[in-house]
């Protein structure tokens, strides 16, 4: 795949898109559509094409490691144990959706209304459910809540596992409902996960709307290998972008616009280095304050998650034992033969939605069952087969901030989301601990497990607060350092404009006011096919049809 253009000093674009994530890749392709519009997207890192990005079970490769992932980490978190958290973070064409577990959830339709609530017109479950729609190509269900025909394939799983089946078997024994479609009518429920695959591959956003039109049409500027580095200004309005290029400093040019879609952690880095954001702290570091915009960096919200793992015999669950190499071996045919089996598993098959408590109008839990033994992110390996169930809190109270660590912008800022800093979220997590539980306990998954790797004896409440201080982490679902809203702590309006700048839009899992429930890139994608439609002037078409 050809990703790079021929490089010429001092060009000029009319819409420069820093990032070529998740949010990157769809407004690439969407407004390069347009022949009229010459449109640049610049990425740090690679093309993310390779075998490892397409193979879903390979995910496990890039994970833990530095492979297409910037592995940042946060500061010491005070909520638990004063461990330092895990942030993976894409880095590549296609971003996270390139090495993620690729489960399709769009999030619960109130927290879209709740975003409206807040002064963000447009921005209702209402308003974007067509972009959902418009993107989606869903191989299971077409009704008034999914699409066909779209760039994003949503298929069900191909691993053929029959631990679904005892997973599902233990739903029922636990009194849980059963679901077999979360982003349709009702979310609550437990059942296996759609996942963002085609034909047993990961489509990551790249591959979906970025990879087909690289060199097919001229208009559209691809560049891998290019870290931005700061914004150009002409006094308020923001003209280009400063970067390092195969080692040397470049400056490129937009007619029109700048979008920064560099992630929740190096969207706000880039404003502050830009000189947009807290006054005081840019002035402690040197950086000169062109804008003073308070709310940059801060309302970083992650969802808390915890893992319960158990060891069990089956083959069926991946693991390192001789046996389970051979049979890794044979799957591995098997999926170059046909892609189906373990080889095409998102690892996160199953899942779903629970309340802490009844009387809740929309759960508070999502689970993953994963079949194999989740621990530490994958950077701590366990040879024996095993499953594990993440549980995570959807809607935290807790605030965290994303800062400058110094002027650098090769170096990662300090990341805090202070988990557990609100004293209901470690509550609400106990309460989450022992509903998962329950269905851990229920004898289809009791049956099978021959130890309890991290749980066992932890009974009472103080045990169970102890073990989640000790092992929450994140899910990976960072968003909201430039929230959107009228106010004066938010950082761009409901067009994604930055606040008191011209030419300037940031549009990623950033702008996000308040985390959705449930996993994040679909979000991401429908916030984006929106912005693609603001920035060409037809907000209109959100209201009637629109074409895939």
């Amino acid at each position: 795949m050809k990703t790079v253009t021929p490089f010429k000093p001092d060009e000029v674009f009319d819409v420069i898109v820093v990032g070529g994530g998740t949010a990157g890749s769809v407004l690439g392709g969407r407004l390069s559509a347009d022949p009229g519009l010459r449109v640049a997207v610049l990425e740090a890192g690679g093309a993310g094409d390779s075998w490892v990005v397409r193979t879903p079970a390979a995910a496990v490769a890039m994970l833990p490691t530095r492979l297409n992932n910037y592995a940042f980490e946060t500061v010491p978190q005070a909520g638990l144990d004063g461990r330092r958290g895990y942030q993976p973070r894409g880095r590549m064409l296609g971003g996270c959706s390139g090495m993620n577990a690729m489960v399709y959830i769009r999030g619960h339709a109130s927290d879209y209304d709740q975003w409206a609530s807040l002064g963000n017109p447009g921005w209702s479950y209402a308003d974007l459910l067509p972009y959902f729609r418009r993107s989606e190509d869903n191989d299971t269900f077409e009704d008034a809540f999914h699409g066909r025909g779209g760039p994003l394939p949503v298929s069900a799983l191909r691993t053929g596992n029959p631990f679904h089946a005892h997973f599902l078997q233990a739903a029922r024994e636990a009194g849980f409902p059963l679901n077999d479609d979360f982003n349709g009518a009702t979310q609550e429920g437990l059942g296996p996960y759609q996942v963002m695959q085609r034909n047993g591959e990961r489509w990551s956003a790249a591959r979906c709307f970025l990879h087909p039109h690289i060199g097919q049409r001229p208009n559209l500027s691809v560049r891998t290998g290019m870290q931005v580095t700061g914004l150009l200004f002409d006094e308020r309005r923001v003209v280009g972008v400063e970067a390092v290029y195969q080692g040397r400093l470049v400056r490129l040019r937009a007619r029109r616009e700048v979008v920064l879609s560099a992630g929740v952690f190096l969207s706000p880095q880039l404003l502050m280095l830009s000189g947009i954001g807290p006054g005081e702290q840019l002035q402690r570091l040197g950086i000169a304050v062109r804008h003073h915009l308070p709310g940059v960096g801060e309302n970083l919200q992650d969802h808390p998650d915890f893992i319960f793992a158990y060891r069990a015999r089956s083959l069926d669950l991946m693991g390192f034992s001789p046996a389970g190499l051979w049979r890794t071996a044979r799957e591995i045919g098997r999926y170059v033969r046909h892609r189906t089996g373990a080889i095409s598993s998102n690892y996160a098959e199953a899942g779903g939605f629970l309340k802490t408590d009844p009387s809740l109008a929309v759960p508070d839990l999502q689970l993953h069952f994963v079949v194999s033994i989740a621990e530490d992110h994958a950077r701590r390996l366990h040879g024996a087969h095993g499953y594990s169930c993440h549980v995570c809190l959807l809607r935290p109270r807790s605030r965290g901030r994303v800062s400058l660590r110094n002027p650098n912008a090769l170096e990662a800022p300090d990341i805090d989301p202070a988990f557990f800093s609100h004293p209901m979220d470690l509550e609400d997590m106990v309460r989450g601990y022992k509903v998962t539980r329950r269905l851990m306990d229920a004898p289809a998954l009791a049956s099978r497990r021959q130890a309890d790797l991290f749980t066992h004896g932890i009974d009472t409440d103080e045990q169970i607060r102890a073990v989640l201080r000790a092992r929450t982490d994140s899910v990976y679902h960072p968003v909201g350092t430039c929230r959107m809203g009228p106010d004066a702590l938010a950082v761009v309006d409901a067009q994604l404009r930055v606040h008191g700048m011209e030419g300037l839009r940031v549009v990623d899992a950033s702008v996000m006011p308040t985390l959705v429930g449930g996993n994040t890139q679909a979000a991401v994608v429908a916030i984006a096919e929106k912005a693609a439609d603001l920035i060409m002037g037809r907000v209109q078409a959100q209201a009637g049809p629109m074409a895939a």
